[in-house]
């Protein structure tokens, strides 16, 4: 059995995602990795997110990491620059993350995030700490 060349499965990725747009099918955009990256929010967590990306906007999408004071006397942590080493999102743009769900300040981070793409203003929600992409 042959195995596809990496360049070769991004381009059959990339072939399939025009095809589908041209369809009208939702479909994950190529990732260049094992992670998905969906043209739209369909989680069940997805409103959770916007609500914290309405919050995170209001606030001017702090570029530092730390904890950000939250409505209801909450706090929320502001991750910095999120690297997109594994190369999921597009090449050369650059990235912020935040946390979607508030807690105590300096309490432990959970898995849920939103990384917000400064280049071209695209927000995605990941529900699993970087395996899959959601655009809000």
């Amino acid at each position: 059995m042959q195995t596809l060349q990496p360049h070769r499965t991004r381009r059959l990725f990339a072939a399939l995602a025009v095809v589908a747009s041209v369809l009208g099918v939702t479909t994950a955009v190529a990732p260049a990795a094992d992670a998905a990256v969906y043209n739209s929010c369909t989680q069940s967590r997805c409103s959770a997110a916007r609500t914290a990306n309405s919050t995170w906007s209001g606030k001017g999408y702090p570029s530092t990491r730390g904890w950000n004071s939250w409505p209801n006397g909450q706090c929320n942590f502001a991750g910095g620059v999120h690297q997109n080493r594994e190369g999921q999102l597009p090449a050369g743009h650059s990235y912020l993350e935040f946390d979607v769900y508030p807690r105590a300040c300096g309490a432990s981070r959970d898995a849920y995030r939103i990384i917000v793409d400064r280049t071209a203003g695209t927000v995605y929600f990941s529900p699993d700490h970087y395996a899959n992409f959601y655009r809000l």
